[in-house]
């Protein structure tokens, strides 16, 4: 049984890091041949990608604070600190923070929000799995987690600092794989910039 649960957590994680590809792979898509309103080389244009890519790197940093405290126990106990404290899915969040800064390297807030509110509603769906199996495997613990703690928005005050699971390198260098998927974004954008300013690439509609 524990095995069976164990895969099936395990399915869960592969799904998030599958819906990570597909979301950054449909932004680069419309990004093809989409820009902003606001030029490429313009202030405001390289202010909405400065404060983008302040978003992937807190989006990062935090998915590797959240991964200091879970450490792989999900499935075995209820983690309450650290930014389990405030949030029952910091990982999720902190990915729905970096999709922000994703859409951002586009130079368009319209982008930015989007591909975040896009991000979130995706893992919603996960969450949702991920919910049914840690309560039927983690029992009233988990349940009373779940009253005090918000699913995703989360609750400053609630803020706890406790103990870390320890350090595992490979946990932390996983979720910074799984993190690198955001800064490949930013490379990637400037690339698709300098094409549409050649004219290599046509641009088929602005968002603002």
């Amino acid at each position: 049984m524990a095995d069976n649960s164990g895969a099936e957590l395990r399915s869960y994680q592969r799904l998030r890091r599958l819906t990570l590809a597909a979301l950054l792979a449909l932004v680069v898509v419309v990004l093809l041949f989409g820009q902003s309103v606001f030029p490429p080389d313009t202030v405001t244009h390289e202010a909405i990608e400065m404060t983008g890519i302040v978003l992937i790197v807190i989006g990062i940093a935090g998915r590797l604070w959240s991964t200091l405290y879970i450490g792989g126990r999900k499935s075995a106990l209820v983690v309450a600190d650290g930014p389990y404290s405030i949030t029952r899915n910091p990982l999720y969040v902190f990915s729905s923070i970096a999709a922000v800064g994703v859409g951002a390297q586009m130079g368009s807030i319209t982008a930015a929000l989007g591909f975040g509110v896009a991000c979130a509603a995706a893992f919603h769906v996960v969450i949702l799995r991920e919910e049914k199996y840690l309560s039927a495997n983690l029992g009233a613990d988990y349940g009373a987690y779940m009253a005090r703690v918000p699913r995703f928005f989360p609750k400053p005050s609630l803020y706890r600092e406790g103990d870390a699971a320890g350090f595992k390198p490979n946990l932390l260098l996983v979720t910074l794989l799984d993190g690198l998927v955001f800064l490949v974004a930013m490379p990637l954008f400037e690339i698709i910039d300098a094409a549409q300013l050649s004219g290599a690439l046509p641009v088929l509609f602005r968002i603002p």
